[in-house]
Formats: structure tokens, C-alpha cells, sequence
């Protein structure tokens, strides 16, 4: 239960105040680029089972694959990419903290 509680949080909640606290001049439109990021999760669809509480995202679903970090890590770079590759790579880092718990 704390897993879950800590995970969703991870990826609701403290999106939140990073963009309360680091974009209050924009802090909605950057809430909803992290949310946005949740799509990343569609990749789920083509395993087999599509959820498994116990399986680490990280590594088996294509878009949580060591090629798409890296290029969740490019965008970065330009300025007009930055906060969408801060929300996917917030993802991810939210979606290890939960492989580092099971």
C-alpha cells in the first residue's frame, strides 16, 4: 500500500510543486506537460500481462527502454524541449524509485 501511495504521489503529486515552485508563472501549463508524460505508460499495452504490480517498467517497456532515456535526456538541451524532457525523466525516475522498492 505505502508503494502505491508513494509511487502515484511520485507522479501527481510532487509534479505539482515543481511547477508551483520552480514555474509559478506557468505552473499550470508545466503541471499538465508532467501529466501529459503518463502517456509514456500506453507501452504497457503490448505486454503481456499489461499490469503487473511486481514487473519493473524500467528496461522492459519500450518507452521506459535505456534509447528512449537517453532521448528523454536530449530534449533538454533545447530550450523549447526542456520541461517536456524534465517531466518524461521525472517519469522514469518515479517509475525506478518503485522498481528500488519492490
Amino acid at each position: 500500500m505505502l508503494r502505491t501511495v508513494i509511487h502515484y504521489g511520485f507522479h501527481f503529486v510532487v509534479p505539482l510543486f515543481i511547477a508551483l515552485i520552480f514555474f509559478p508563472r506557468q505552473w499550470k501549463k508545466v503541471y499538465l506537460v508532467f501529466l501529459g508524460t503518463m502517456f509514456i505508460d500506453l507501452d504497457h499495452l503490448f505486454a503481456n500481462p499489461i499490469f503487473n504490480p511486481n514487473r519493473c517498467s524500467i528496461g522492459f517497456h519500450f518507452l521506459h527502454s535505456v534509447y528512449a532515456i537517453i532521448g528523454y535526456g536530449l530534449l533538454l538541451v533545447p530550450k523549447k524541449t526542456r520541461i517536456i524532457g524534465l517531466a518524461l525523466l521525472w517519469h522514469i525516475l518515479t517509475d525506478q524509485l518503485d522498481c528500488w522498492m519492490m
